[in-house]
């Protein structure tokens, strides 16, 4: 009879150990609208169609790399199923793509969806449903704003940052400068020539000559070029997208302008504005980078290029190596994939948020050498440094230093 006693007591506590170890390994799980043992709804908007369509590559780019990862098991164990949607670059039709993928779709939360213009219209919509509007496509300064909005955050160098390093340049190698700036009548465009003031600062107000706008509507933007060589500047500052960017380099060529040409980074793609605007008419151009290009042979042997090159081979074929969107695309799903893994099975929104501000020193493949992904609960800026390039043959040469154009700093 002890004997017996014994075994049950036994049996009995091995039960209990079993449904205390059991009941703990649930309560490890947690969940939001989005996320199951098996999935991890992530929503997108882009501009397939319309003014900025050359960036749709970027979701496209995106799709391909998840692909790739659910093709290998995905993400502890879980598959991404990816929903895009496009909004033409819309700010009315981003809202209601936005609200499909929240209320119908009931993603987890929204990734890299595309424009100033398309984020800034849902910006208030998202931080007060308490989704993750998460590494935006676009570098407005505003989407650093944890304390007032804790449910965006960016991804690339701000607008402002990039255009403080380009200020640090005319200041130390032409300070002479008449500057005409061409922007996109839009935040977009306004953190960009924003920058460029606060970079100057006092000489601002004598250096910079001439200024106009273009509406993203406008087929053309040949007469605002033709604007703006007549005021006598000596220095081009072009903040565009990569339709009027090509635009721009052809007329300047085609009226003879010879300013010292400066190219804003998110429409300095070899592929979808140099090459179409032709190399030749491109040459001497300056812009900054801070992720790697394919067309540069000096990362011919580099492995983080290796991995890109194989996986356009393998997984996007179609995907153009000379386009810098297809490589953003790919840095930045590389970058979401690291947050997911940070996540283990803790898949709340809140906590998406909270890995997604405990990235350290983290690098993908596709960043320049000494450029890091850093965030912190204060700071949602991932990527702060940019190294300048200038345009010669047929591909971009980098030069100085990688420098950082912190705002404020």
């Amino acid at each position: 009879m002890p004997v017996i006693t014994t075994r049950l007591v036994m049996a009995s506590t091995a039960l209990a150990l079993f449904v205390v170890s059991s009941t703990s390994a649930l309560a490890q799980k947690k969940y939001d609208t989005g996320a199951t043992d098996t999935e991890i709804r992530i929503g997108n908007i882009m501009p397939y169609s319309g003014p900025a369509s050359a960036y749709g590559v970027i979701g496209k780019t995106e799709a391909a790399y998840f692909k790739k990862i659910n093709a290998a098991g995905g993400i502890n164990g879980r598959k991404i199923n990816f929903i895009s949607y496009d909004d033409g670059y819309s700010p009315p039709k981003t809202v209601e793509q936005a609200r499909k993928l929240v209320e119908s779709d009931e993603v987890l939360f929204i990734f890299n969806s595309l424009g100033t213009p398309p984020n800034s219209a849902i910006h208030k919509y998202m931080n007060a449903k308490k989704v993750p509007q998460l590494f935006v496509a676009t570098g407005a300064t505003k989407w650093n704003d944890p304390k007032n909005f804790p449910w965006t955050m960016g991804w690339q160098p701000n607008y402002q940052s990039e255009s403080h390093i380009y200020a640090k340049y005319l200041l130390k190698e032409k300070p002479d400068a008449k500057i005409a700036i061409l922007y996109q009548n839009d935040d977009y465009g306004k953190d960009y020539v924003k920058g460029l003031k606060d970079g100057l600062g006092a000489k601002a107000a004598s250096m910079i000559v001439a200024e106009d706008s273009y509406e993203t509507t406008e087929p053309s933007i040949d007469s605002h070029i033709v604007k703006l060589k007549a005021s006598g500047a000596n220095v081009f500052f072009d903040v565009t997208t990569p339709k009027f960017a090509a635009q721009a380099i052809k007329k300047i060529k085609e009226i003879e302008w010879k300013p010292l040409h400066i190219l804003n980074n998110v429409a300095a793609s070899v592929g979808s504005v140099i090459q179409p605007a032709g190399f030749e008419n491109s040459q001497g151009i300056i812009s900054a980078a801070y992720m790697k290009d394919a067309s540069d042979p000096q990362w011919d042997n580099d492995p983080g290029m290796k991995g890109f090159l194989d996986f356009l081979a393998k997984d996007f074929p179609e995907g153009n190596k000379l386009d810098a969107s297809v490589i953003v695309g790919y840095g930045v799903s590389q970058t979401l994939v690291q947050v997911l893994k940070q996540c283990g099975d803790d898949l709340t929104r809140a906590n998406i948020m909270k890995q997604a501000a405990n990235l350290k020193n983290y690098r993908t493949e596709a960043l320049l050498p000494g450029i890091t992904i850093d965030t912190s609960p204060t700071d949602f800026a991932p990527i702060n440094q940019l190294q300048l390039m200038r345009f010669k043959g047929e591909k971009w040469e980098l030069f100085g230093d990688v420098i950082s154009g912190d705002v404020g700093g």
